[in-house]
């Protein structure tokens, strides 16, 4: 099986401190204390500006060994009013000092805005602008779109050719489709929940559980609607963000489904 990584987005948010945080536990020390416990982290702060080498290189080394982040493009290479004019933004985001996280960097994420509609002649080019290598390390994209035009087959085609996993996303926002189109999968669930004793709905945690173990063990998923035929089933590294909702409860949620996975059976095919 492939490996299985389960997290949340950044790990400085207030009101995780005394319920996810330890009372009187020092900001500096909380990455630290989120790796120990979850298996993955999307960063966050990318998105919002451009951060230092040093900071990549101290952020590698306050999580412990295989521990795997995974990056939030900034904004100017998805925001920009023509996408087509975003090579040179997304040579300066993939140029910032991310390969100093060296084996702990995992996918890179570019979000687009949820009005940016579905174009193959915008987005041939986008996804033809990703590099595939950084300093001879391979190098992962997931997308993530949101407008509902991209509700197409040939969305899940263009990216497949480029090889870049399209976001699975659980929300009420979007549609949620079980498209496979790269070699590992992305997906940010968005259901957290104050009430819930897990921090998301159980049933769905149960679901995302044997899903995850499906596709890490190469024996596909039948409960998604898909865009497009399913592509061939084989064992996929897959990444899993708790995001979005009441984010006051994204770790408890995080570590629930880390549960489940560590006490789920092989499924069968």
């Amino acid at each position: 099986m492939a490996d299985i990584r389960v997290g949340i987005g950044g790990w400085t948010f207030a009101p995780w401190r005394g319920s996810f945080y330890p009372d009187g536990l020092p900001h500096a020390q909380e990455l630290a204390h989120a790796s120990a416990r979850l298996t993955s982290i999307e960063i966050n702060g990318t998105f919002y500006r451009h951060q230092s080498p040093k900071s990549f290189a101290a952020w590698r080394d306050a999580t412990p060994p295989g521990f795997v982040f995974s990056v939030k493009a900034h904004r100017a290479t998805t925001h920009g009013r023509d996408t087509t004019a975003s090579p040179d933004a997304i040579d300066r985001f993939v140029r910032s000092g991310i390969e100093e996280l060296g084996p702990k960097l995992g996918p890179i994420l570019w979000q687009f805005a949820p009005t940016k509609r579905f174009s193959p002649e915008v987005f041939e080019p986008f996804l033809a602008a990703l590099p595939a290598t950084l300093n001879g390390r391979p190098l992962l994209h997931a997308v993530e779109a949101r407008h509902p035009s991209f509700e197409d087959p040939a969305w899940v085609a263009l990216a497949r050719t480029f090889g870049a996993a399209i976001a699975i996303v659980d929300s009420d926002k979007q549609a949620l489709r079980g498209d496979v189109t790269a070699d590992f999968v992305y997906a940010r669930l968005q259901r957290n929940s104050l009430e819930e004793a897990d921090g998301y709905p159980a049933h769905l945690l149960d679901h995302w559980a044997e899903r995850l173990r499906r596709w890490s063990g190469g024996q596909g998923v039948a409960d998604l609607p898909l865009l497009a035929a399913a592509a061939s089933p084989r064992p996929l590294p897959c990444f899993a963000y708790l995001i979005s909702g009441d984010k006051q409860r994204a770790p408890h949620a995080a570590e629930a489904l880390l549960r489940r996975l560590a006490h789920q059976q092989t499924l069968p095919a």
